[in-house]
């Protein structure tokens, strides 16, 4: 793989200012974003009344847990523009979530917030090694979606050529990729697996494509999956992060000379980790639920949002910002399953392991005689595979999960192929047991 390293001229001179000076901007900013809540979102004038205090209040950064939480079920409680800021003539934009589990959770931009957004994904972008005059395949689904148009805009930010191909069609995705020889893929961990099998498919061999950076972000996954596309793609993947509550793609990326968890931006976003149970702060390197209070957004400030994602605050490395620790799960995507805490992130991690499998796998959740059980759907790595081949490779799975993660899991053998793939965020758990 090159050398991405950027050139520490080229950084915006926050990146690697000292402690001191990004944290006497963050008060600054932070004392703006809460009063601009309050005076112009009725949901915060009542929640912040209610919890008895008022921007004034905050005469440091730590007074910042003071303030109360808002959560996902505040932003729908208030669908559709309840949470908006600004008058509604003034968003240029709007964004909203699926709303597979209820009322889409709907956010809106002003002119400036659109620039503040594709600001931060250029800036990850660079951080990942992507340079002005690249082109950037987006393979991220357009649309509500904050993915595609994130990517989208970023890209251009640094001044790079944009092929705007979205998600599907994989097997066209290829032969663009051949065509045009984007340097930079844009895309989710695992449809970057789907394009793989399509390389293969086509009798392409990955390595030899014109890909260079992979910027995956939308779903955890793990350093074995970066392993296995970095080896197959002889490319760096880094790990983009954001979601469209705070800002969308681009709340944080992983530097490419590191790799070792993504760099928060936090002249724009001001981290916390807390007891996911709790609620309380936890000293930065401790475990916990992250926290993300806007500093600089005009449309939808959001303060003290909870994201259900666990990881840990760490220091800086490549830039003087604070890192955290690669998302490996969220606290609503835990199973447990008779008592063990279980997340999808530490299935595929032992699946990589096994080499007669291919790292496509989907959790089936059951009930069997009154007590809950786990099916893992996986697939053999060619499909002439014997069944005898699969009955070990199953075995060897099933061990390494009880071994490793301490439940019984019934491993199902799939012909290449049958696991079914998404082409956005993998849906990596079905729940089939019985309702009520």
């Amino acid at each position: 793989m090159k050398d991405l390293t950027p050139d520490r001229s080229s950084l915006d001179p926050i990146e690697i200012a000292s402690r001191d000076e990004i944290e006497a901007l963050q008060l600054e900013r932070l004392k703006w974003s809460l009063a601009h809540a309050y005076a112009n979102v009725p949901h915060y004038t009542r929640s912040f009344d209610a919890a008895g205090v008022h921007p004034d209040d905050l005469k440091s950064l730590s007074d910042l847990s003071k303030f109360p939480f808002t959560l996902k079920s505040d932003l729908r409680d208030n669908y559709p523009f309840g949470m908006f800021a600004v008058p509604r003539e003034q968003i240029v934009r709007i964004h909203a979530s699926s709303g597979t589990t209820g009322k889409p959770t709907v956010v809106g931009y002003t002119a400036k917030d659109i620039d503040t957004w594709a600001t931060c994904v250029a800036r990850s972008m660079r951080a990942s090694g992507t340079r002005p005059g690249d082109m950037v395949h987006v393979a991220y689904g357009y649309g509500l979606f904050t993915g595609g148009l994130g990517a989208h805009y970023g890209a251009e930010k640094l001044g790079c050529t944009v092929v705007p191909v979205g998600g599907g069609m994989t097997a066209r995705q290829i032969t663009l990729i051949n065509d045009f020889k984007p340097s930079t893929i844009m895309v989710t961990p695992s449809y970057a697996l789907s394009l793989l099998d399509e390389c293969r498919n086509q009798g392409i061999d990955p390595r030899d494509t014109s890909l260079d950076v992979g910027i995956f972000g939308a779903e955890p996954w793990t350093n074995a999956m970066r392993r296995e596309i970095e080896e197959a793609f002889d490319m760096h993947a880094v790990d983009i992060y954001g979601l469209s509550e705070v800002i969308g793609p681009g709340v944080a990326n992983e530097c490419v000379e590191t790799k070792d968890g993504p760099t928060i931006w936090e002249d724009h976003f001001f981290p916390e980790i807390i007891n996911p149970e709790t609620g309380e702060p936890v000293p930065d390197g401790e475990m916990g639920e992250l926290v993300f209070t806007s500093l600089t957004k005009e449309a939808f400030p959001i303060i003290r949002y909870r994201t259900r994602d666990l990881s840990r605050l760490l220091l800086g490395t490549a830039r003087s910002m604070r890192r955290m620790e690669k998302i490996t799960g969220r606290s609503d995507d835990m199973i447990i399953l008779r008592g063990v805490n279980v997340f999808p992130t530490q299935i595929e991690e032992q699946l990589m392991k096994v080499d007669a499998l291919a790292p496509h796998f989907q959790i089936e959740l059951v009930r069997d005689d009154r007590m809950d059980a786990m099916i893992i759907h996986v697939e053999a790595c060619k499909s002439g595979t014997d069944q005898e081949s699969r009955n070990v490779a199953a075995g060897e799975l099933a061990q390494r999960i009880k071994d490793v993660i301490g439940i019984t899991a019934r491993i199902v053998v799939e012909e290449e192929g049958q696991v079914a793939r998404s082409e956005g965020k993998a849906q990596r758990v079905i729940d089939n047991r019985p309702k009520g």
